[in-house]
């Protein structure tokens, strides 16, 4: 299916804070950098593994049947951003949204494997997946940003306001609610709940039902996708607003 050698390590062998698999059709993205925190290099390393895949896809001779998981470690999924280099690095939030702009629209299917909690820009990151399956034992999806007095970009607003329910969206912004994986169902946040040593097997399971669909071509399958999301508050036009401010 593609010239590369997996499993390989990003950004490098010698800083792997993230591996990229592959089985059969599937790409297995397993982040596992402490708690996941969002810095310049894990936003780059995350671009490079997206165009990577995508190049392999677009690439083929013939339409192939493919889907990205991405799983966490441990008790974390992501933890969100990195605040010392929102602070100290103007560009950040920018290479985030791109991280979110390019997800939202990615040319295959894609599934968040939850193994625990994603919170703030991981629970973002986590949205921006077609589908997601969460441990049902332990672990939240929560937006905190109210706690700590940061607001949101329209981009972030927009994703929430597309992947939630009015009330969901209202309790998760403005109360920093943590939905359990049993809320997270109920709401329709996630597609399925399992106990923990099942989320990957489940994510793949999942995974393997949408692969077929990515052989309806590149250009078909994004563009049903960006039309879900033009319909659905024009996310691709709310991530490319430049941010108003640097913290989050």
């Amino acid at each position: 299916m593609s010239e590369h050698i997996f499993p390989q390590s990003f950004p490098s062998t010698d800083n792997a804070q993230m591996t990229l698999s592959q089985e059969g059709p599937l790409f297995i993205l397993h982040l596992h950098h402490n708690d996941n925190r969002f810095s310049p290099e894990f936003c780059r390393a995350i671009l490079t593994i997206l165009q990577i895949v995508e190049d392999i896809y677009v690439n083929a001779e013939e339409p192939l049947e493919m889907a990205l998981v991405t799983v966490g470690n441990n008790k974390i999924y992501s933890n969100g951003l990195e605040l010392a280099h929102v602070i100290t690095y103007p560009p950040f939030m920018d290479l985030y949204l791109s991280v979110l702009k390019k997800l939202v629209s990615f040319c295959i299917p894609t599934i968040a494997a939850l193994n625990g909690h994603a919170f703030a820009g991981g629970c973002l990151f986590a949205l921006a997946h077609d589908y997601r399956v969460m441990r049902s034992d332990r672990g939240y999806l929560c937006m905190n940003e109210v706690e700590f007095g940061a607001p949101l970009h329209p981009g972030m607003s927009a994703i929430l306001q597309f992947k939630l329910t009015p009330v969901a969206f209202r309790n998760m912004v403005l109360r920093a609610q943590r939905f359990s994986a049993k809320d997270a169902m109920t709401l329709g946040m996630v597609d399925d709940a399992v106990p923990e040593d099942q989320v990957l097997s489940k994510a793949k399971e999942l995974a393997l039902q949408v692969a077929p669909l990515a052989k309806s071509g590149a250009a078909a399958y994004k563009q049903l996708k960006d039309q879900i999301n033009k319909t659905n508050h024009s996310l691709q036009d709310y991530l490319s607003h430049r941010p108003l401010y640097r913290c989050m």
